[in-house]
């Protein structure tokens, strides 16, 4: 029986070792955190994700879990909107649309496709050997046929395997993320855009709303209170952000300062490692697809690597590298958009984003047709 060692246990090392347990490789999941109870936010699973999910059975589950993203849209801190679509036109053109639930629940399911004994927490790895397929952990060595690297956005292993790479680097923005209590009975999904800043709401289920909001702002910042921090930025926008910012428990607020891979990688993999999700294409939040493209590469992997072991990592790299590189780029773009200050800029902007708006609601979506259509491979 092949074997795999998967490092992180995130999303994405969570959907990977799913898949190729699912295709009969034995496989050990090393994790250097306690648990993997993740911080609480929300996530948007986008089509392109659930159809990946729908491979190792999880999608339908995930489906059940969900809010659907019903009305949703862009506007103005006054309220306007300037650009609309809806749940129905996603599921018409794409078979699904994209689905909130918190990430807990996401990582509680995948986790749940896994053989116990699978899992191994609380253990570090100190190094990794690309060519002999070793893994040194603090409990010692593993030799497996295949590693699996989704350690995250400052992954040491992409570091092992190119150690040239300047790796992520500062997108220009912090951001924050929260679970309010939801305050009236419909809350539309979408993101506002103001100078510089945004704030973005994500109906759950069971009455809850995730938020979130960006700033364009130095790098290393923080505020003594973040939750009265957002109510400086936030509090006089359009309802019902100041009343979910009001319900928030101010502990529970998180701040992390933007980070994004602007230098592709030569490839993504090495001898016999492959590096997935953040390890190998960390990208900014704004279009929704960090652990999306996460779950995409884990069973693209599995799928290489399940019919010609670790010759498939050529291919693997050859399905992935583009993709994923033009979507990051895509998202920092937006990013770069939200981050218009002046207020010449801002309305031009805002502008291109009502005429496209009037050119027909299916406009927003066209713009998408690249990134949600894709297919997992048969």
């Amino acid at each position: 029986m092949a074997q795999a060692v998967v490092i992180g246990a995130g999303i994405g090392g969570l959907t990977a070792a799913a898949a190729l347990e699912r295709d009969g490789w034995s496989v050990a999941v090393v994790e250097q955190a306690p648990s993997i109870e993740p911080v609480g936010s929300g996530l948007a699973v986008a089509p392109n994700a659930l159809r990946a999910l729908d491979t190792i059975g999880v999608g339908d589950d995930v489906r059940k879990l969900s809010a659907i993203q019903g009305e949703a849209g862009i506007r103005r801190p006054d309220g306007r909107w300037l650009s609309r679509t809806s749940a129905e036109e996603a599921q018409a053109r794409y078979g699904d649309p994209t689905v909130l639930l918190l990430r807990s629940e996401l990582v509680g399911l995948l986790s749940a496709r896994l053989s116990p004994g699978v899992l191994r927490l609380d253990t570090r790895v100190e190094s990794v050997d690309p060519e002999g397929g070793l893994v040194s952990t603090g409990d010692g060595d593993i030799a497996t046929d295949l590693i699996v690297s989704a350690d995250g956005i400052r992954s040491s292993t992409r570091t092992t395997l190119f150690p040239g790479h300047p790796g992520p680097v500062y997108a220009g923005a912090t951001s924050w993320r929260l679970i309010a209590p939801a305050v009236e009975d419909s809350v539309p999904a979408g993101e506002t855009w103001g100078r510089g800043l945004v704030f973005g709401v994500m109906p759950l289920a069971h009455d809850q709303v995730y938020c979130y909001a960006t700033s364009t702002t130095p790098a290393g910042g923080n505020a003594a209170d973040e939750k009265a921090e957002l109510t400086r930025l936030f509090g006089g926008w359009h309802p019902p952000i100041p009343a979910l910012l009001a319900g928030a428990d101010p502990d529970t607020v998180l701040r992390h300062d933007l980070y994004s891979m602007d230098t592709p990688l030569p490839a993504f993999h090495r001898g016999r490692v492959a590096l997935i999700g953040d390890a190998a294409h960390a990208m900014t939040p704004h279009l929704g697809q960090g652990a999306c493209q996460a779950i995409e590469d884990a069973v693209v992997l599995a799928h290489h690597a399940s019919r010609t072991g670790v010759a498939g990592l050529a291919a693997y790299t050859s399905d992935r590298l583009e993709r994923t590189t033009r979507i990051a780029r895509r998202s920092r773009s937006i990013g770069r958009l939200t981050g218009w200050r002046t207020p010449p800029a801002v309305s031009a902007r805002d502008a291109m984003l009502l005429l496209a708006g009037r050119l027909g609601r299916d406009m927003a979506l066209r713009q998408f047709d690249d990134v949600f259509d894709w297919r997992p491979p048969a």
